[in-house]
């Protein structure tokens, strides 16, 4: 019953009838909290179930505890090269599967404590993954999640090419990586390749132009040298928005020092192996025209027969001095059409006049010993010939450079 402000017994100002009702609505209230408070014990985690009765018996019983919590790191923008790790705090993993677009896994291994996974294998540029992991906690809660990785979308990938490749070469063979775009960060894109020797020796980098850059040793290789390549491109950002395509892995091997000595003022040519003369050719060098550059000459290339066109060179057919023939035993020495060949026509000249087009010409028997013997990456040094040195862009001119010059500009 309600009273009024006067103390008499009567009605209030909403009207006859309504004070049960307001006591009904308080009787509502107050079973709405009672009934909150029996239900704040009986909330579960997923996967889990708790009885009615055990909620009735403990309404203020303990919630169950959650499941472990579970991460992925990095999860966007990711770098292939990098591993992705999915993660696990207060639990264990029980399955991690992660796959590409084509549903293809990628592999990982799981830590021994069960608390990581982390991939095995590279990933793919500007593609998403799916994460599908479940972990459970020690109480054994379980946690189920899907998620997605993304990796990075680079505005263009750069190739690599390596010469030489997997082969047996001589003392004077460079290492050249090749990208197949101009690259803008040089510095980065020569920390990401290193060179091993054994035995150890030092050597350099040196960009020959925007897309080559060499690698050479202060001096020759020593013979008997195993030299590996390791690039790590892949991921590797190279300046301008372009990262490198994938990784280069190249071992060569190098063989017993040959190495040619042709004296354009004596006209002949010493061959010395491993430092010692072994035999002594005579030579015919290029004309006062077409002089043989001077210094080191590295062999690029050995063929039987080439065909040797002047018109290469700019001297046409109708001009003086042009030819066009074929020509046995041909060793190039420069991509400025420079050989070691036969010259039979010269025979006569050899060991007195130098009347070539820059070549080194030799009798057609000095030259089948030569092609015996000599291959790629071993050396003709050629000096007194009147030319001009060659230049270090004229595979391979590497060696034009002293070697203070060399290693001071590596980009």
């Amino acid at each position: 019953m309600v009273k009024s402000r006067s103390g008499r017994r009567g009605t209030d100002r909403h009207g006859p009838g309504q004070t049960w009702r307001v006591a009904a609505v308080l009787g509502a209230a107050a079973a709405l909290v009672l009934g909150a408070a029996a239900c704040s014990g009986s909330t579960s985690a997923p996967g889990t179930s708790t009885s009615p009765a055990a909620s009735a018996a403990s309404p203020t019983s303990a919630l169950p505890p959650p499941g472990p919590r579970v991460t992925i790191d990095p999860a966007a923008e990711v770098n292939p090269a990098a591993p992705v790790h999915v993660h696990t705090d207060g639990g264990r993993l029980t399955s991690v599967r992660m796959t590409n677009p084509a549903g293809d896994a990628v592999t990982g291994t799981t830590s021994a404590d069960g608390a990581t996974w982390t991939t095995s294998e590279p990933l793919a540029y500007s593609r998403t993954y799916t994460v599908v992991a479940d972990a459970v906690s020690a109480q054994g809660a379980p946690t189920h999640l899907q998620s997605t990785v993304a990796t990075l979308a680079p505005k263009q990938t750069d190739s690599a090419a390596v010469d030489p490749g997997s082969t047996n070469v001589g003392v004077g063979q460079p290492l050249a990586v090749t990208f197949s775009h101009a690259v803008s960060d040089k510095d980065a894109a020569v920390k990401a390749l290193s060179v091993t020797s054994n035995p150890p020796q030092p050597g350099a980098w040196h960009w020959i132009s925007s897309t080559q850059v060499d690698y050479r040793p202060q001096a020759y290789w020593k013979p008997g040298t195993s030299v590996t390549l390791q690039g790590k491109l892949l991921g590797a950002a190279l300046g301008g928005g372009a990262y490198g395509a994938k990784d280069i892995h190249e071992t060569f091997h190098v063989h017993d020092a040959v190495v040619a000595k042709a004296d354009g003022a004596a006209e002949q040519m010493q061959i010395f192996d491993n430092g010692a003369l072994v035999k002594t050719m005579k030579i015919s060098l290029g004309s006062p025209q077409f002089p043989t550059h001077t210094g080191t000459h590295v062999v690029s290339d050995k063929q039987p027969s080439v065909v040797m066109d002047s018109a290469t060179y700019g001297v046409m057919p109708g001009q003086p001095g042009y030819y066009k023939e074929t020509v046995l035993l041909d060793e190039r020495i420069s991509n400025d059409g420079e050989f070691v060949h036969a010259a039979p026509w010269s025979v006569g000249q050899q060991g007195s006049d130098n009347v070539s087009h820059g070549c080194v010409n030799l009798s057609p028997a000095d030259a089948q010993w030569f092609f015996d013997h000599f291959g790629v990456g071993d050396v003709v040094e050629v000096s007194n010939s009147g030319g001009p040195a060659l230049p270090v862009w004229d595979r391979w001119g590497d060696w034009a450079l002293p070697w203070s010059q060399w290693q001071a500009a590596t980009s």
